[in-house]
């Protein structure tokens, strides 16, 4: 592979894990998609492959990679995936000013709605990110999404945060339905991944201001959150009902599989009832019959 192809898979590595703040699996997954696809482009455009060739590519020049990916066995779904990871290469090589070649991902299969995998979950909030107009968005929508996963919380509740809870800790003073208020751990990604957005913010975080901000400085409107998970989704294959709030359903179900007990998920939750709790003991009881069925030699 050419020196200058490594040099910005190099540099494309490092903006994920630095200004990105991308997990270590997913920067692996999309070095390797760069690595791929440049290993390609020497044979496709015979000879060297520099920050020029890359912006010159046009459409069909994506669509032979990606034919030469589906001779490779790609599904569907590992498609749509690769597609988003080569988006935010080309994206990081061409600059402010990068022209990406229109592609549609492939059409994938709408399964039945469960919890969101984690991986799908840190793929949906990094695909936000990528497809942001700035990096202090990105960083926000980023921070938003991990901050419904990691604990559990409405999207009201999130965006609701005020710049009071600042510094942060270990844990947040939530308000949710009814004024009650609750208190919800704050795992140390989340916090970091909160903090890197408020470096980069352009607004001053006021006494009782919010947290996430729109462009404008303004209250982040829930509405443009959810219409970022619905691209993002659409371009991973995800199922139409991974959506802000089934990221706090996928934490309540995820704890409860690793052996929450109901009344300790209650209070993360801030449900009034336990009945509305025992709604996950099915979901989970649906997860294990699937895993049973799948598995078991006379299922």
């Amino acid at each position: 592979m050419a020196d200058s192809s490594q040099t910005l898979i190099n540099d494309f590595a490092r903006h994920l894990r630095d200004d990105r703040r991308r997990s270590q699996h997913t920067v692996r997954a999309y070095v390797i998609t760069a690595e791929r696809f440049c290993a390609f482009l020497m044979d496709h455009i015979g000879g060297g492959v520099g920050a020029d060739e890359i912006r010159a590519l046009q459409q069909a020049d994506i669509r032979s990679y990606l034919a030469y990916r589906r001779g490779d066995g790609l599904t569907n779904n590992s498609a749509a995936r690769e597609l988003s990871a080569l988006r935010a290469f080309l994206r990081h090589v061409g600059g402010d000013e990068a022209q990406i070649p229109k592609i549609k991902g492939p059409k994938v299969k709408r399964g039945v709605p469960r919890p969101v995998a984690p991986d799908d979950i840190l793929a949906l909030a990094g695909d936000a990110q990528d497809s942001a107009s700035s990096d202090w968005v990105g960083a926000r929508d980023w921070a938003v999404l991990l901050l419904l996963y990691g604990s559990g919380l409405r999207i009201s509740e999130a965006l609701d945060l005020t710049a009071d809870a600042l510094p942060l800790t270990d844990t947040l003073r939530v308000t949710g339905k009814r004024s009650k208020v609750r208190i919800v751990p704050l795992l140390p990604r989340v916090r970091e991944a909160i903090e890197h957005y408020i470096d980069l913010c352009p607004h001053v975080m006021e006494p009782g201001e919010p947290i996430f901000r729109g462009k404008r400085g303004g209250p982040l409107s829930p509405n443009l959150i959810r219409r970022v998970v619905q691209q993002a989704r659409t371009k991973l294959g995800l199922s139409d009902s991974t959506t802000p709030h089934a990221l706090r359903h996928s934490f309540a179900t995820h704890l409860l599989a690793g052996g929450a007990d109901l009344r300790s998920l209650q209070e993360l939750l801030g449900h009034a009832s336990l009945s509305s709790t025992q709604v996950y003991t099915a979901v989970d009881a649906a997860h294990l019959l699937d895993v049973y069925q799948n598995a078991h030699p006379r299922a």
